[in-house]
């Protein structure tokens, strides 16, 4: 069987959108993980006519092997570790590979955020989004920092993830929401015609202007 995929993160995170329709009623904020996250968020927000803004987390790689994860670091110090990690490296490399990645973590919140906090999340809605889940490990990382700042309600929303891993979080959150879970999935760009890299300048205009577009939703209550 031929797999589906998506167009791009556009139509994804369109479908995600409509997905999560749900939620509208809420005032949720999107919380994306950069940077293929934001363009997937963008419309996902958009849809849902919500807030937008980003997360910021690192993998944890093998110091031999960087593409895989053994876990990850979100930007308030939150920590996923696999469990077995332990036995394969030492405390040492552990501690070295996560403050490398921290530093990294703390550059990315004042690219995106100009160094400020995350929104304030008590008592909301949260969504958290990206173009897709490989390890899961980001996600569980964001997840922790999350659950600190007391929101209402987590709900995790990728277009696609492995089907295993749907389990994995429903322990920790609110809701799941994953639209395609295919066979044999090693990849997030399997699941996509077109994914292009998403630059730094890129996912900023993006969340640029859906911030604008709060704005002057703000603005319009007001006169109303």
């Amino acid at each position: 069987m031929v797999m589906e995929k998506f167009r791009n993160r556009k139509e994804a995170g369109y479908l995600l959108g409509k997905a999560l329709e749900k939620y509208k009623s809420e005032n949720p904020i999107v919380l994306a993980i950069p940077r293929g996250g934001v363009e997937t968020g963008y419309y996902v927000a958009s849809h849902l006519n919500g807030e937008l803004s980003v997360i910021i987390a690192r993998k944890l790689g093998y110091p031999e092997q960087p593409e895989a994860a053994f876990g990850a670091v979100a930007e308030d110090g939150s920590l996923y570790l696999n469990p077995w990690i332990k036995r394969r490296l030492s405390k040492e490399d552990i501690i070295s590979v996560r403050d490398r990645e921290a530093s990294v973590v703390e550059r990315r919140v004042h690219l995106y955020r100009k160094g400020k906090p995350l929104p304030s999340l008590k008592n909301r809605t949260v969504i958290l989004v990206d173009d897709g889940i490989a390890t899961g490990a980001t996600l569980l990382a964001c997840i922790e920092t999350c659950r600190k700042l007391q929101p209402s309600k987590i709900v995790v929303a990728v277009p696609v993830g492995g089907k295993n891993v749907k389990e994995r979080l429903m322990t920790r959150v609110d809701d799941v929401v994953i639209l395609s879970t295919p066979e044999n999935f090693y990849a997030v760009s399997q699941a996509y015609e077109h994914f292009e890299s998403v630059s730094d300048e890129e996912a900023i205009r993006l969340l640029n202007m859906r911030k604008s577009m709060n704005d002057f939703k703000e603005q319009l209550s007001l006169i109303i």
